[in-house]
């Protein structure tokens, strides 16, 4: 595949495990901006050193951003969804929706995900 397609584009930066999963925990609740143990603690499975990693490369696409208080100990680093990073989102919900229509064993009970508790 060409690698100027949008799609190739789409799914080298998104396909990536993980990375579905951070933007869904950023965006759900009512805090604009998530501490990174906040997102260990619900991604159980995901190590640290992916964490990072996924982090580091969604900030260099322009999906979150990243603040730092270097006046803490330890540094403090939030992490909050740009424009870009939130209009996914829709992404991910029609990707919801799919998966109920064609595997109705899936059930959802939350019409939307921000205030989804799993």
């Amino acid at each position: 595949m060409d690698k100027s397609c949008p799609v190739y584009y789409a799914s080298n930066l998104i396909g990536k495990r993980w990375t579905i999963l951070i933007i869904l925990e950023l965006y759900k609740g009512d805090a604009k901006w998530k501490r990174f143990h906040e997102l260990k603690n619900k991604l159980p499975q995901l190590t640290p050193k992916i964490l990072s990693m996924r982090l580091k490369e969604m900030e260099k696409e322009g999906l979150l951003l990243k603040k730092v208080d270097s006046s803490t100990v330890p540094i403090k680093s939030e992490y909050s969804l740009t424009k870009k990073g939130e209009e996914f989102i829709e992404i991910i919900d029609h990707i919801k929706q799919w998966t109920i229509k064609y595997n109705p064993v899936r059930k959802c009970t939350s019409k939307n995900c921000k205030h989804c508790l799993m």
